[in-house]
């Protein structure tokens, strides 16, 4: 089961979409006109049912097939980021600040392709459950569509979903069971001292001193505190403090995020992150405040969903054409709330060698497409065949 050939047809058509889905970014749940576009063209396809507003903003596309079966979620993300974009293509963002630097553009238009495809052929049993959803960059938009009531509604028995990966070759997929991606948390902390001028700083107590070496210190819980074999990553990306340069301020306050793989290493951390936060301020006669915030969790891949998402996409690729036991990446990723609800597989396929995510340069490789949309397609007729003896053995 090479690239189908129905979805090379529609290569051009499907890429169109993209660009346009491209040049007109939205934020975070604010994609109304995405949404709105997606809903159409489901109900011009001839879905089912057509549902929007799941999750705020979400859109939900029903598909029945020849047959009685399950229901197989696919899930796709629309919103863009906050960047100014520099990719110089034709079809770049028309809105300033806002551009597709994930890729969720491609994303939306290959689950609409393949949506096309599964309502002219239902060659399938059971249901296709085409998930569109807002806010991954930030939002939890996976999450608030969970608790709208996604999975129930819908009978979704298993779900998955697919990310383009710069420097993967085109064409080509990468999947691993269990940790996927990891947890992305952020934290702020705050820092507190005692004024002075700057002049005479024996007088005061410097909180952005303080906060050096608070900085400093956390990185010794990777580096001294966890098993070199477990993954941590503990970032500060934020520093601000005082408003003038002959003053030492009252305080200063600094953030960042926190990536990890296992629960047991995150608690630790987060504990950790304490004691030495109240401990280090203390020795300098001041005090740190943690506000920790827990945000998406650890992309947890199912064993038997992840095997057969193996298969599938090496139908399509090629057993040369897919990794299946790739390194998990540190980035986060809220399909993680749709995988705590229902067994599935989050896989990546290659966008080539393009510029890397989030970067003002990215653009989304179109000839990922075929190979997209056909994984899309296969999936759903591998995992429900809509012939009935073939189903019985699957």
């Amino acid at each position: 089961m090479p690239i189908i050939n129905r979805m090379a047809e529609l290569h051009d058509e499907i890429a169109a979409w993209r660009r346009e889905y491209h040049s007109n970014p939205e934020l975070l749940y604010d994609v109304h006109q995405t949404a709105a576009s997606v809903a159409r063209r489901l109900r011009e396809f001839g879905c089912d049912e057509v549902v929007e507003g799941i999750g705020q903003t979400g859109v939900v596309g029903v598909i029945r097939g020849k047959g009685d079966g399950p229901a197989i979620g696919l899930r796709a993300d629309m919103d863009a980021l906050p960047i100014r974009e520099e990719s110089g293509k034709p079809w770049s963002s028309k809105v300033a600040g806002k551009m597709h630097a994930c890729g969720h553009d491609g994303h939306t238009a290959m689950l609409l392709g393949a949506a096309r495809y599964l309502a002219e052929t239902r060659n399938f049993s059971g249901k296709a459950v085409v998930i569109f959803q807002p806010a991954e960059e930030g939002g939890a938009g996976g999450r608030a569509m969970v608790e709208d009531g996604l999975m129930t509604r819908f009978g979704i028995a298993e779900v998955y979903g697919m990310h383009n990966m710069p420097g993967l070759p085109v064409g080509h997929f990468a999947l691993r069971p269990g940790p996927m991606l990891a947890a992305a948390d952020e934290f702020t902390v705050t820092v507190r001292g005692a004024g002075a001028h700057a002049a005479m700083p024996h007088r005061g107590i410097d909180p952005v001193v303080i906060a050096a070496h608070c900085i400093t210190a956390l990185q010794t819980i990777v580096s001294r505190g966890v098993d070199p074999l477990d993954s941590l990553v503990i970032s500060v990306t934020q520093v601000r403090a005082g408003d003038a340069h002959n003053v030492i301020p009252e305080f200063a306050t600094f953030g960042g995020t926190v990536r990890t793989l296992k629960r047991e290493v995150l608690d630790f951390t987060v504990r950790r992150m304490r004691e030495v936060l109240e401990h280090v301020a203390a020795a300098f006669g001041g005090t740190a405040e943690l506000d920790y915030h827990y945000g998406y969790p650890v992309t947890y891949n199912h064993e038997e969903q992840t095997a057969k998402a193996a298969a599938v996409a090496a139908a399509v690729a090629g057993e040369n054409g897919v990794t299946s036991n790739v390194a998990p990446v540190m980035g986060g990723e809220d399909f993680s709330f749709m995988l705590l609800e229902r067994p599935g597989a989050f896989i990546f396929a290659g966008n080539g060698d393009t510029s890397g995510l989030h970067t003002p340069q990215y653009d989304f490789n179109d000839e990922l497409i075929p190979a997209g949309c056909s994984y899309w397609v296969r999936l759903v007729e591998t995992l429900m065949p809509a012939d009935e003896a073939a189903r019985r053995v699957a």
